[in-house]
C-alpha cells in the first residue's frame, strides 16, 4: 500500500500559479499540509486563501528565501515529507543571441535552486523518509529551436533525477520528475515572450502534434505529482505525462 497523501507536509516551490498551483490545489484537497512559495505576492497569497495552504513570498535563488521556505514548512506540517519543485523560468533565443548572464539566470533558477533546495531539506527528508518530484519538460524528447536554453536546464533536472535517487535512496529518500508535455502556464508569458491570447493560440496549435489530440491541463500534471509521492517503491524514475507530445507524431 502507498503512503497517504493526507497529512503529509509538502513544500511546492512556484506554487502561486500553472503547474505548481495545480500541485497545491490537488495536495491540499487531498488533506496534504501544504506550504507553497512564489515571488509574486498577490498570487501567493490568492492561492493560500483558497486552498489553506501556506504561502511563503521568496525567491528559490536566495539562499535566505530557501531557508525561509524549509523553515515555515517544517514549521507548518509538523516536519517535511516532500518537495515539489515547480517554480522556474523560461529564456530562449536563437544560439548566437544568447547571453551569458540569461543563461546563468535559467540555470540558476532551474537546475541550480533546486538543487540547492533539496540539499537544505535533506535532514527533514530522511527524517521522513520522505520524497522530492523535480520537472522535466517533453523539450528534453522534441527539439524546439531557439529553446535550448530551457532545454538544457530540464535535461539536467532529468538526469539529476537519477543520481541523487541512488545517492538518496539509502538514506530513504526517494527522487523522481514528471515530464510534462503542452501545458497552458504563464512561463513565456512571464519571461515577456508573448501575451496571453499569443500564448494560449501557440498551446492549442500544439494539439495535432499531441497523440491524443489536445495540450494537457496543470490537474492532469498534478495527478501524476500525487502518485510519485505516495508510490513508496517507485524512485529515479522520469515519468512522461505529455498526451504522446514526445512520441513526434502529428495528427492529420
Amino acid at each position: 500500500m502507498g503512503r497517504a497523501i493526507e497529512g503529509m507536509s509538502v513544500l511546492v516551490t512556484g506554487g502561486g500559479s500553472g503547474i505548481g498551483e495545480g500541485v497545491v490545489e490537488r495536495l491540499s484537497g487531498l488533506g496534504a499540509h501544504v506550504t507553497l512559495t512564489g515571488r509574486r505576492r498577490d498570487r501567493v497569497e490568492a492561492v493560500a486563501a483558497r486552498t489553506g495552504a501556506r504561502g511563503v513570498v521568496g525567491d528559490v535563488t536566495v539562499e535566505a528565501d530557501r531557508r525561509s521556505m524549509v523553515d515555515a514548512a517544517v514549521e507548518h506540517g509538523g516536519g517535511l515529507g516532500a518537495v515539489v519543485h515547480a517554480a522556474g523560468n523560461m529564456y530562449r533565443g536563437p544560439l548566437a543571441e544568447l547571453t551569458a548572464e540569461g543563461l546563468h539566470d535559467v540555470f540558476a533558477s532551474n537546475t541550480i535552486a533546486p538543487m540547492l533546495l533539496t540539499g537544505l531539506a535533506l535532514p527533514q527528508l530522511v527524517e521522513a523518509r520522505g520524497a522530492v518530484v523535480f520537472f522535466g519538460s517533453v523539450h528534453t524528447q522534441r527539439a524546439f529551436p531557439g529553446a535550448s536554453p530551457y532545454a538544457a536546464t530540464k535535461g539536467a533536472l532529468e538526469t539529476l533525477t537519477g543520481v541523487l535517487a541512488a545517492e538518496l535512496g539509502p538514506q530513504g529518500v526517494r527522487v523522481s520528475c514528471v515530464r510534462p508535455g503542452g501545458v497552458l502556464t504563464e512561463i513565456n508569458q512571464r519571461a515577456g515572450l508573448f501575451d496571453d491570447a499569443t500564448a494560449a493560440e501557440r498551446m492549442e496549435s500544439l494539439g495535432p502534434a499531441h497523440a491524443l489530440g489536445r495540450p494537457g491541463t496543470v490537474a492532469e500534471v498534478a495527478e501524476a505529482v500525487e502518485y510519485l509521492l505516495t508510490a513508496e517503491w517507485v524512485t529515479g524514475n522520469v515519468l512522461t505525462v505529455d498526451g504522446g507530445l514526445g512520441l513526434g507524431v502529428t495528427q492529420a
